[in-house]
């Protein structure tokens, strides 16, 4: 099952102004919000190259999921159409040619907590192919969802995320309306909230306190991934914008300028493979090695990339449509 891939927002012209977006009321419809859009200062020029440089940028209003998809959600969509997902299916030869024999079978890629400091340049030390993992199983064959209901899917693929949201009546978002809706109209802020990582010592999203890989102090309540609604939402009304699980977008990788073929936080499964924009940062977003739990921070991943940290939320550009009112007071909302 696959849905139309959706194409980037436009850009502003650089003479055009850029104006401030104000706060408005908080509409809601079943799980979804409504983001007016409208124009905003797209990116950083204060933390990694590949969200340089600040540029304007315009979007559409749209209808936004207020959390990201969980396990929940993602369970009823699984029932309802057999769907098997990209990391329960056995890889195939042809496109890992290489990849040991004992590896092409169904798992994905699970985070392993060093017991010692090891090189920050070395994701393979953190980061290992577990068979049996998947969004059922998201430490391995062993593990269950058993206390997850409300937390994020993971283990979810490019692919998967088209399907669940194609089944939903719903779409992807593209990078730029991401961005604006997890901004919450704060313009050139670093997070949704200001310019502080954690205000006046509060934690308002899923990170990693510690010294990446080894030490998890878990001062913000979480090792691992968190319920959707266990921090306060932005402006919008919209919850773990930054932070928890990276989110899938449907914009193409490239521009604004080259960066990193890898992830910050882990090795992606494939080489040559289309890559598309994941934003938001992670639970495993650390102050000693990964600033990417913001509005800004963008990273390219590889269609066939399923691991323990990415997952996705959908939005609706068309709230009039059957599928779409359907799902809004439908199952969806469990």
């Amino acid at each position: 099952m696959s849905a139309p891939v959706i194409s980037a927002s436009r850009t502003v012209g650089a003479d055009r102004p850029t104006v401030a977006f104000p706060v408005s009321d908080i509409r809601q419809r079943g799980t979804m919000i409504w983001i007016a859009g409208g124009e905003f200062l797209m990116g950083s020029n204060s933390f990694y190259r590949e969200e340089r440089p600040v540029r304007p940028a315009v979007v559409d209003g749209f209808w936004m999921d207020k959390y990201p998809v969980t396990n929940t959600e993602f369970a009823a969509f699984v029932a309802a159409t057999g769907y098997v997902s990209y990391s329960e299916r056995a890889p195939s030869r042809d496109l890992y040619p290489d990849a040991d024999p004992a590896l092409l079978v169904p798992g994905s890629l699970v985070f392993r907590k060093p017991d010692r400091p090891v090189s920050l340049r070395d994701s393979l030390a953190w980061w290992e192919y577990r068979p049996g993992a998947n969004w059922r199983h998201p430490q391995g064959s062993q593990s269950s969802l058993a206390g997850r209901d409300r937390h994020p899917v993971v283990h979810i693929a490019y692919e998967d995320a088209l399907a669940y949201a194609a089944w939903a009546g719903k779409e992807l978002p593209t990078e730029a309306e991401w961005e604006f809706a997890a901004r919450g109209g704060l313009q050139g802020k670093a997070y949704p909230w200001g310019d502080a990582a954690n205000p006046e010592g509060r934690f308002l999203s899923n990170t990693w306190q510690g010294r990446f890989p080894y030490e998890d102090l878990a001062e913000d309540g979480y090792a691992g991934t968190s319920p959707v609604d266990a921090f306060p939402p932005n402006a919008y009304g919209l919850c773990d914008m930054v932070g928890n699980v990276w989110e899938w977008t449907s914009s193409l990788w490239g521009s604004p300028t080259e960066a990193p073929k890898t992830s910050c936080c882990h090795a992606s499964e494939g080489g040559a493979a289309e890559r598309r924009v994941v934003k938001g940062g992670s639970h495993l977003c650390a102050a000693n090695y990964c600033l990417r739990a913001r509005p800004a921070a963008r990273q390219g991943e590889t269609v066939d990339s399923s691991t323990c940290h990415i997952g996705f939320r959908c939005i609706a550009r068309s709230p009039r449509s059957t599928a779409f009112h359907g799902r809004l007071t439908g199952q969806l909302q469990a």
